[in-house]
């Protein structure tokens, strides 16, 4: 076995776990990384997968199970012990050297107390699901002064008083339409045939004439002159004082100032307004 073989079987084992055991040295971690910013937030970096070495130790056999499978003529037991005496080893080694290179992964290295840690290759992918996904800039776009003016001119409309709306004519009411008047029908009286030239005639009995009864006169009450109402003296309306409308109309274009000399700076020098927006902490992973 040679350091070629054990990192080729670490990156082909890591790919499908989250951890690989090396026996009597410790183990590799993979873990998944979410998206960051960089380039002071303009650019949103995709999810990744960061390996790092860790001095525990586990409990698998990935690496022992690759060898046995690799190499027929071999055991489970003869592949641990050749493992386990090249990794003992590869660790004198490590405390000697400081480095030991795994090509295709990066660097184990060793401080001067002998505590491990690795250096990854700045290519290294071990992402397979993240095939495909590149950096996003946010910078796709630049405003020209043109547009800048026409944004602010639209600002300008908004704030701007609104004419008042002309009140509705009134509406006439409509006139009453007066009921017809029903003339009661005439009465007509029935005249009785004659029965016979022998009969007699009957000739009809008199109408008694109607007795008028004279109606009593009735004198009208008198009519209450109306109370002409004293005429009210004419009150003087005072219109409102539009100060506060210039007041209003000063605070909104000084707001409206401050917006354009920040959009401005923003364009001019991205970076001078990040103190304002951001925390010491925010500003630290932004610039990492």
């Amino acid at each position: 076995m040679d350091i070629d073989l054990l990192a080729k079987m670490v990156k082909e084992a890591i790919l499908d776990h989250d951890s690989v055991t090396l026996p009597g040295v410790g183990c590799f971690v993979a873990e998944l990384m979410p998206s960051t910013f960089s380039d002071k937030g303009y650019t949103i970096n995709p999810p990744y997968r960061r390996l790092y070495f860790s001095p525990k130790q586990g409990t698998d056999t990935y690496l022992v199970d690759l060898y046995d499978r690799d190499n027929e003529e071999v055991d489970k037991d003869m592949a641990t012990r050749i493992l386990t005496e090249f990794l003992a080893e590869m660790k004198e080694v490590l405390k000697v050297k400081k480095t030991v290179v795994f090509p295709g992964l990066g660097r184990l290295r060793a401080t001067r107390e002998n505590h491990f840690f690795f250096v990854a290759d700045e290519d290294l992918d071990i992402f397979p699901e993240g095939l495909g996904l590149a950096p996003l800039s946010l910078k796709t776009h630049v405003e020209t002064p043109e547009e800048v003016a026409t944004a602010v001119a639209g600002l300008a409309e908004i704030i701007a008083e609104p004419e008042p709306e002309p009140e509705p004519a009134p509406v006439p009411e409509p006139e009453p339409v007066p009921e017809p008047v029903v003339e009661p029908e005439p009465v007509v009286e029935e005249i009785p045939e004659q029965v016979g030239n022998d009969e007699k005639e009957v000739e009809p009995e008199p109408v008694p004439k109607p007795v008028v009864v004279p109606k009593p006169v009735v004198e009208p009450e008198p009519v209450a002159e109306p109370v002409l109402r004293q005429a009210q003296e004419p009150v003087e309306v005072k219109k409102p004082s539009r100060k506060w409308l210039k007041v209003l109309l000063i605070v909104l274009g000084v707001l409206l100032a401050l917006l354009v000399i920040g959009v401005i700076l923003s364009r001019i020098a991205p970076g001078l307004l990040d103190p304002l927006l951001y925390s010491k902490e925010e500003l630290q992973v932004l610039r990492y």
